[in-house]
């Protein structure tokens, strides 16, 4: 029998925790998601030999499909992976399977449970269930709901509940989300999944930090004066135009993605490594922060909206030109903002977001901008030495870069900046798996880790709240500055930062 091969580097360097027996119930496995991220993850699991061999993978949706369609079509999602590894992928596809199901029929969801029943049988899965709504965020609570009365939630040790993002729209729908999914089963049984948490990058902040004695004592307001974190996009909307329009950058990427990557940033030291050590320390983080200016708001805040860009041969339509989108639309594409967080460690150092599509360039990464020292004692090439820096990239080339001053060669001493950088690719031999893979596999494993509680979540939406309002009530304060596509967003985004006499860094 043919068993998918193994990298010998990553056997080597990897020691992961086996699966244990399960079913994996994907509800809105017609949909992108599944074709993009979830199929491809498990697909990446089961070549690392992770997956037991007594487990199933169940799509659900409302379309009429067959098991052999269903197998047919992740296939064809899987492309040159599944070409490259044409035995492997045979072996991951029989485990396989496809059930009709729209969750606001009580009927269904006895067919599902009947079918589950009968998949576990056959593949000794033990009747244990993580189930994963990979569908639009209005059925998020109808369907845990109907979930819970078929009786799919009822043992918290053996069945587990993937939700995600958006969580709520707002602090008011954050807060009903969360009492109502909790009226349904345990929080210990709830993994609410943001994809950045999974990206190896951002897991090494906690080894940089707490494994090091170097960087612990410098990672407070005495040392560092200013911290910015950027996620850049170089797509436009695509094919979410109906999403995007009512949601936007700050409630699509700045409450989840770039909030969870503060938390990690700027957290406590946890008791120990310990899934709610780590979650509590996150949490307090969050409810310690706050927008620059709570009385003002708008004064701390840019946002902004592609226009049209490219060039000749290869033109970029604006936001507004976007199918699917409104002529006269006010959402935004691009959001920066500025904030503190009122502990011993970080008082008084602001912190910067920023986020937008159409950008320069895509990345994602955190810098970490050192006070200068007290006495510049030497000329420097570019006319005053430049602050340290400590640049965290988190995506696309996973690493990091650390900025300093050396002497320039030559009689002089003068001094100029370079970087000592780690890439993940290179030290360990290949590129780090995508977010989702870890994901997976954590919320299989039942650890919480790396997915957000309900207190989190809630801290999140409640920092935000007094932008939402603004744009939902007074939306002139908070104006739409047009910026040009392929740019780094609109230049009022710079006074942001120039009253601080402060630059954003531009790769």
């Amino acid at each position: 029998m043919n068993t998918p091969t193994t990298n010998p580097l990553r056997v080597g360097l990897r020691q992961e925790r086996v699966i244990t027996p399960q079913c994996l119930v994907i509800f809105g496995a017609s949909g992108d998601l599944t074709h993009r991220k979830l199929i491809p993850a498990l697909f990446q699991l089961f070549k690392q030999r992770r997956l037991p061999i007594e487990f199933a993978i169940l799509g659900c949706a409302r379309r009429p499909w067959s098991d052999e369609e269903f197998r047919q079509k992740m296939k064809k999602a899987l492309g040159k992976e599944a070409k490259d590894n044409s035995a492997a992928a045979s072996l991951f596809l029989e485990n396989l399977f496809y059930e009709s199901v729209d969750l606001q029929k009580s009927e269904d969801l006895i067919k599902l449970a009947r079918r589950l029943e009968g998949i576990d049988r056959v593949k000794a899965t033990h009747n244990n269930r993580t189930f994963y709504l990979s569908v639009s965020p209005n059925f998020y609570g109808s369907g845990c709901k109907a979930l819970a009365a078929a009786g799919l939630l009822n043992d918290p040790k053996r069945s587990r509940l993937v939700i995600e993002k958006p969580f709520g729209r707002d602090f008011g729908s954050a807060q009903t989300l969360n009492q109502l999914v909790q009226s349904c089963c345990q929080e210990s049984q709830i993994f609410r999944i943001d994809h950045y948490l999974g990206k190896e990058t951002v897991q090494n902040i906690l080894v940089m930090r707490f494994a090091n004695t170097i960087f612990e004592p410098i990672w407070n307001r005495n040392y560092i004066s200013s911290v910015q974190i950027t996620a850049a996009e170089t797509v436009g909307v695509e094919e979410r135009a109906g999403y995007y329009e009512s949601s936007g950058a700050l409630r699509d990427m700045v409450q989840n993605h770039l909030t969870q990557m503060l938390a990690i940033t700027a957290m406590e030291p946890p008791g120990h490594f310990d899934p709610e050590a780590i979650r509590n320390e996150k949490a307090k983080v969050l409810q310690a922060a706050h927008l620059a200016d709570e009385i003002e708001p708008w004064k701390c805040c840019i946002r902004g909206q592609y226009e049209e860009g490219g060039s000749k041969s290869d033109p970029i339509l604006s936001y507004r030109n976007e199918p699917g989108v409104n002529p006269n639309s006010t959402t935004e594409t691009y959001v920066a903002m500025k904030l503190f967080i009122d502990n011993w460690r970080w008082q008084g150092v602001p912190f910067y977001l920023r986020t937008g599509k159409r950008l320069a360039k895509r990345l994602s990464e955190i810098v970490l901008t050192f006070r200068e020292a007290p006495v510049h004692l030497f000329d420097a090439a570019g006319g005053c030495p430049t602050s340290n820096q400590l640049i965290l990239r988190i995506q696309p080339d996973e690493g990091a870069d650390f900025r300093f001053e050396v002497k320039s060669p030559g009689s002089g001493m003068r001094s100029r900046p370079v970087g000592m950088e780690f890439s993940y690719e290179e030290s360990f031999g290949e590129p780090s798996d995508e977010g989702y893979v870890r994901l997976l596999a954590d919320a299989m494993l039942g650890d919480p880790t790396l997915f957000t509680r309900s207190d989190e979540v809630e801290a999140a939406w409640r920092l935000y709240t007094p932008l939402l309002e603004l744009i939902e009530d007074s939306p002139w304060q908070l104006p739409i500055y047009p910026y040009e596509s392929r740019t780094w967003g609109p230049v009022e985004s710079d006074a942001l930062l120039s009253k601080d006499e402060l630059l954003w860094r531009r790769p």
